[in-house]
C-alpha cells in the first residue's frame, strides 16, 4: 500500500468522523418506510458521545450553539464605577467584575453566556449576552447588584439605634440556599459560614444576647433578627417579607460573591428569536449561492483539478462544524461572516497551487509538476495566511490591550476567520494534494 493511500485512508476517516459529530441532532424523512420487520421512522435521530471509562465518564451532545444574534436574547450592558479605585488596580477590579458576573450568569441557569470587558469614550463597561433569556429586568437586578453583605451590631433597640460593624462579611460565606420558614411558609435564605466565618459569627451572637444583630445588603438592612442564644453551628437564616423570585437572585449573587466595584445598567436590548433565524436562514442560503458559484467556477476553469478542489473544500467545511461543536464555538453573524472569508482563503490556496502546475506542466510530467506547484506555490500560500492571521489576532485581542478593539461581534469574526485559516491550510494543501495523487495521475 502506497503512502499516498495510506493518506487517502487517514483523509476518508477523519471526514467520516467530523460528518458524524457535524450531523443535526434528528433527520427528518419526509416518508416512512416499512421493510419487513424494519421500520425506518421519518426522524433519524442522531446518538450522542456517551462513554464510560473506569470512573470517567465522557459525555457530548455534539449540539451547535447559537449566540444571541441569532438564537434571540438578552443583551445587557453594564457601566462600572472605578472612580474610588487607584489606577494600577482597575484592570484587576474589572476582571474580578467581569469573572463574578460570569458567575452569577451561570448560577442563573444561561446556556453559553458572554461577559466582555469593554471600553467605550474613555468609560469601563461590561457586555453581557444571555441567549434565550427574554426577561432583561430579572436579569439586570441578578446581575447588577453589588450584593456587599454585612452584620452590624445594633448598640441600642430604637428608631435612632447604632450600628456597629463587625469583622463577619459575605467573604465568610460558604454557601447560601433557598429554604423556608417553617411557620410562616415564606422564603428565605439559609446561610452556611467557613469555619472562620463560623467562629466570628458565635462571637457576634454571644455579645448580642437579647440584641437584634442587623443583617445589610448593599447598605440596606434587609433582617434583623434577635440573638436568643449563642449560635455555634455557623448557620444563619435571613427572612423577610420576599418573593421567591428575590430569594433566588440573592441566594445567586451571594453564592457568586459580592462585585468589589458597583455598576450600572446603561443600555439593555432584547433580541428575537425570529429575528435570528431569519438573519440565520438569510445567511446560509447567500453562502450556498456563493459555494455553487465557487464549485461551478473551479470545475470550468480547471476541468478535474477543480473537481478535486471543490472535493477539499467540502471536507474543509465539515471539519470546520465539527470543530465549532467540539470547541465549542459560539456562532454569530460576524462569525459566520469570518467562516465565509476563510471559505475563499480555502479557494485561493488551490488556485495559487493550479495556476503553478499549468506553468510547470509545460516542462515537467505530470507528477513531478504536481509536487514541484505544491512545493513553490507554499511561499506564497503561507505568506498570505499568516498576514490574514496576523490580522485576526490583532482583532481578536487575547491580551485585552485597552487601546485595541475589545468587542464581543468582532472577537467572534476574529476567532472563526483564524479557525478556519488553520483548517483551509491543512485540505489546501494536505487533502488536495493526496486525493490529487491517488485521483489525477496524468
Amino acid at each position: 500500500m502506497s503512502t499516498s493511500f495510506k493518506k487517502f485512508i487517514l483523509i476518508v476517516a477523519i471526514t467520516l468522523v467530523a460528518g458524524y459529530v457535524s450531523l443535526p441532532p434528528e433527520i427528518p424523512i419526509p416518508w416512512t418506510f416499512n421493510l419487513g420487520k424494519y421500520r425506518i421512522d421519518k426522524k433519524i435521530v442522531r446518538p450522542n458521545l456517551n462513554i464510560k471509562l473506569g470512573r470517567v465518564n465522557v459525555k457530548k451532545n455534539f449540539d451547535l450553539i447559537l449566540g444571541l444574534d441569532l438564537a434571540g436574547g438578552s443583551h445587557l450592558v453594564f457601566e462600572a464605577d472605578t472612580s474610588k479605585i487607584s489606577g494600577d488596580k482597575k484592570n484587576k477590579a474589572l476582571e474580578s467584575a467581569r469573572d463574578i458576573i460570569e458567575k452569577r450568569v451561570n448560577l442563573f441557569g444561561v446556556s453559553e453566556p458572554v461577559v466582555q470587558l469593554s471600553s467605550f469614550e474613555g468609560k469601563n463597561r461590561i457586555l453581557v449576552e444571555l441567549p434565550g433569556i427574554k426577561d432583561t429586568k430579572q436579569a439586570s437586578d441578578t446581575i447588577g447588584k453589588t450584593a456587599q453583605l454585612a452584620f452590624f451590631e445594633v448598640e441600642q433597640a430604637s428608631d435612632s439605634a447604632k450600628l456597629k460593624p463587625t469583622d463577619l462579611t459575605g467573604a465568610d460565606l460558604s454557601l447560601a440556599s433557598v429554604t423556608f420558614d417553617q411557620k410562616s411558609g415564606k422564603p428565605s435564605v439559609s446561610l452556611e459560614f467557613t469555619q472562620e466565618g463560623g467562629n466570628k459569627f458565635g462571637k457576634i451572637t454571644q455579645e448580642s444576647i437579647g440584641k437584634p444583630v442587623a443583617i445589610l445588603l448593599d447598605n440596606q438592612v434587609i433582617s434583623a433578627p434577635v440573638v436568643q442564644e449563642k449560635i455555634t453551628d455557623g448557620k444563619a437564616v435571613i427572612t423577610g417579607s420576599f418573593s421567591l423570585e428575590e430569594v433566588k437572585q440573592l441566594v445567586i449573587q451571594l453564592n457568586a460573591g459580592a462585585l468589589p466595584l458597583p455598576i450600572k445598567l446603561v443600555e439593555e436590548r432584547t433580541v428575537g428569536a425570529t429575528l435570528g433565524q431569519e438573519s440565520l436562514s438569510k445567511s446560509i442560503r447567500a453562502g450556498i449561492v456563493g459555494l455553487s458559484a465557487v464549485f461551478i467556477f473551479m470545475v470550468l476553469a480547471y476541468g478535474r483539478m477543480g473537481l478535486v478542489a471543490d472535493a477539499s473544500l467540502i471536507i474543509f467545511g465539515v471539519i470546520t462544524l465539527a470543530l465549532y461543536k467540539l470547541i465549542p464555538v459560539v456562532v454569530t453573524l460576524p462569525g459566520v461572516a469570518g467562516f465565509m472569508l476563510s471559505v475563499a482563503m480555502a479557494v485561493d490556496s488551490n488556485i495559487l497551487i493550479f495556476e503553478r502546475f499549468k506553468e510547470e506542466r509545460l516542462k515537467r510530467d505530470f507528477a513531478e509538476a504536481l509536487e514541484v506547484s505544491f512545493g513553490r506555490a507554499w511561499n506564497s500560500i503561507r505568506d498570505a495566511n499568516v498576514a490574514t492571521l496576523i490580522t485576526a489576532f490583532v482583532l481578536a485581542n487575547p491580551l485585552d490591550w485597552n487601546f485595541l478593539n475589545i468587542s464581543g461581534p468582532i472577537r467572534g469574526f476574529a476567532f472563526t476567520l483564524a479557525l478556519g485559516i488553520a483548517i483551509s491550510l491543512f485540505t489546501g494543501i494536505f487533502v488536495s494534494r493526496n486525493l490529487l495523487r491517488v485521483f489525477i495521475r496524468k
